[in-house]
């Protein structure tokens, strides 16, 4: 297995939809290995395939870490198909590091897709595990968190981020 680069914003590749995967080889399966190792060793709770520079609809989430019932679920062509409720919460991502936001999303949510098997699987999620799906979904169709910001709170961000990079290379120097 290996440790693969997390994309950092803004670049291009995060911004881009994802392809559905077609058939699930050995090669499906060693990136979802190494995802999952590049996700715990970034002390993750999800990673999409395209933060890693891969336009594929997988994506790995370990709530683990986080809460007690938490476990490894691996997601391939993940589709949103029910929404309830609405709630708001903080954000974070480990393509926009350092970056935290109050984001609405979805109370529950039932997603459907293939595991690792290839089997269709659903997944009804609340709480922590309903904005994960969410946030790693949207990752898989080119959003980003900030994208669900209002545009004045969006413009913020990006006006501080950039303050942020300047000020990390200017340090590095």
């Amino acid at each position: 297995m290996a440790v693969l680069e997390i994309k950092k914003y803004p670049e291009r590749v995060l911004k881009q939809k994802a392809s559905p995967v077609e058939k699930i080889d050995e090669n499906t399966l060693l990136l979802i290995n190494n995802m999952i190792e590049t996700m715990h060793l970034a002390r993750g709770i999800g990673l999409a395939a395209n933060q890693i520079g891969i336009l594929k609809r997988i994506c790995v989430i370990d709530l683990a870490s986080r809460v007690d019932t938490g476990s490894l679920m691996v997601l391939i062509n993940p589709l949103i198909v029910e929404k309830e409720g609405q709630v708001e919460a903080e954000e974070g991502c480990l393509s926009i590091p350092g970056y935290m936001a109050t984001i609405k999303r979805a109370e529950k949510i039932l997603v459907k897709g293939l595991n690792m098997q290839g089997r269709d699987i659903e997944i009804e999620g609340s709480g922590l595990l309903s904005r994960v799906l969410q946030h790693e979904i949207d990752h898989l169709d080119g959003f980003l968190f900030i994208d669900r910001m209002n545009p004045v709170r969006r413009e913020f961000f990006k006006r501080r981020y950039k303050k942020m990079q300047k000020a990390t290379v200017q340090d590095g120097l």
